[in-house]
C-alpha cells in the first residue's frame, strides 16, 4: 500500500515541460489490448491500496494501481464480490487498468459494467491536476458522467489515480444448466428466457452448446432448474471463471480474435465460421483472418460494433472506425483532459 500521486504529477510536469509521450502501465495484464502505444513507461503499478471499505454501505475505495486480486481478498470476508466479474488475468489485472479498458465478466447483462459501478474517481490529467470527480455513495452523482467515460478512454484522458465502486453480496445459490443446440437456436433461447423473472447470470453458446448459470435465492434458483430443460452441470464455478479469464480452449491459439458488441437478438453472423457466444449473444467472439471492413459491416447490421480484441496488426486500427461526429467528441476530449496529447497517445485510435 502506497501512495505515490505526487510522484506522478511530477512526472507529468517534466512530460509537459519536456514534450515526452507517456505510456501508462499497471499490471501490464492488458498490454496486448489497442494498438500499440507511443511514449515512455510511466508506471502505476505502486500507487496501490485499499483506502476505504464500508461492507455495510456496499462501497469501496482503492488506488488505481490495487490488484483485484486484493480487493476481492478483502471482499471475500464479507461475502461480498464486485458484481460485474472483471477478469483477473493471473492476478495481475488492476482496478485502474479494469476501468481504463472497460472489462467486465459472464454477468454484464444483469449485473452491468465496470462503468455502471463506478461511484467517482480521482484522475491525474495532463495539465499535472489531481481532480476528483463522483462520489462514494451512489445518491452523488457530482461529475458522474466524468468518471464513467474513463471507461473505454484506454487511459488517453489521464491517470486513474482513485477508484470508489459499489459492490454486491455474493448470492447464496448456483446452479448451471447445459444443452445441446446450434448457435441460432442458443441465440433465440437466450433472448427468450431473459426476459423471464429468473436469476439467470450468465448465457453463453460455445462447442455447440448452451450453457446457463442461476444465481441467487435457493429457491429461486430450484425452482427455474425444475422448469427449464436442460442437465445440472456439477462444479459450475470452473466454467465460468475460465469464460471470464478467458481461458478456455477457444480463446488460445495465434490467429486474431474478435469482439462483437451487437444487439442479443441479432441473427448469427458468418455461422460457416468458429464462434464463441457470451452476455445472452450480446458479446460474440470471433477467430481467425478478417477484413476489418467486413466485419465492421456486418456488425453495423447487427447493431453494433467490432475490435480486434488481440492479435494482429496492432500498428492498424483496432477499434470499430467511428462517425466523423463522434470523431470530433473524442478529440474534445481529449483535448480538454490532455491538451498536449501526453497520455497513451495512439493506444485508443491513431488520431489521438
Amino acid at each position: 500500500m502506497k501512495d505515490i500521486s505526487q510522484e506522478l504529477i511530477d512526472r507529468v510536469k517534466s512530460a509537459r515541460t519536456d514534450g515526452t509521450k507517456l505510456q501508462i502501465v499497471g499490471g501490464g495484464s492488458k498490454n496486448f489490448m489497442g494498438r500499440e502505444a507511443i511514449g515512455e513507461p510511466l508506471n502505476v503499478a505502486e500507487h496501490s491500496g485499499i483506502l476505504s471499505y464500508q461492507p455495510i454501505e456496499l462501497v469501496l475505495t482503492a488506488r488505481g494501481g490495487t490488484k483485484l486480486s486484493e480487493i476481492t481478498a478483502a471482499l471475500d470476508e464479507h461475502n461480498q464480490m464486485l458484481a460485474f466479474e472483471p477478469p483477473m488475468f493471473n492476478g495481475q489485472a488492476t482496478i485502474g487498468g479494469t476501468l481504463a479498458c472497460h472489462l467486465s465478466g459472464p454477468s454484464r447483462p444483469w449485473a452491468g459494467s465496470v462503468r455502471d459501478h463506478v461511484l467517482g474517481i480521482r484522475l491525474i490529467n495532463g495539465k499535472a491536476q489531481e481532480l476528483r470527480f463522483g462520489g462514494q455513495v451512489m445518491k452523488n452523482v457530482a461529475g458522474y458522467d466524468v468518471s464513467r467515460m474513463q471507461a473505454g478512454a484506454m487511459g488517453t484522458l489521464g491517470i486513474i489515480s482513485e477508484v470508489s465502486l459499489k459492490v454486491m453480496p455474493k448470492p447464496v445459490a448456483t446452479s448451471m444448466l447445459c444443452q445441446k443446440m446450434d448457435a441460432a437456436q442458443a441465440i433465440e433461447e437466450m433472448n427468450r428466457l431473459a426476459g423471464q423473472s429468473k436469476p439467470l447470470t450468465g448465457a453463453c453458446w460455445f462447442d455447440n452448446h448452451l450453457y446457463l448459470r442461476l444465481a441467487g435465492a435457493p429457491s429461486a434458483v430450484d425452482a427455474s432448474v425444475e422448469q427449464w430443460s436442460g442437465t445440472v452441470v456439477e462444479e459450475a464455478d470452473a466454467l465460468w471463471q475460465r469464460l471470464r479469464e478467458q481461458q478456455l480452449d477457444y480463446f488460445s491459439g495465434e490467429a486474431p480474435l474478435w469482439r462483437f458488441s451487437v444487439n442479443s437478438h441479432a441473427q448469427h453472423l458468418l455461422p460457416e465460421e468458429a464462434w464463441l457466444l457470451d452476455w445472452g449473444g450480446s458479446q460474440r467472439w470471433l477467430r481467425g483472418n478478417f477484413s476489418a471492413d467486413e466485419l465492421e459491416s456486418l456488425a453495423e447490421v447487427a447493431g453494433g460494433q467490432v475490435s480486434r480484441y488481440r492479435g494482429g496488426d496492432r500498428q492498424q486500427e483496432v477499434f470499430h472506425t467511428q462517425s466523423e461526429a463522434l470523431k470530433q467528441l473524442h478529440q474534445r476530449l481529449k483535448n480538454a483532459f490532455d491538451p498536449d496529447g501526453l497520455f497513451n497517445f495512439g493506444r485508443l485510435y491513431s488520431w489521438m
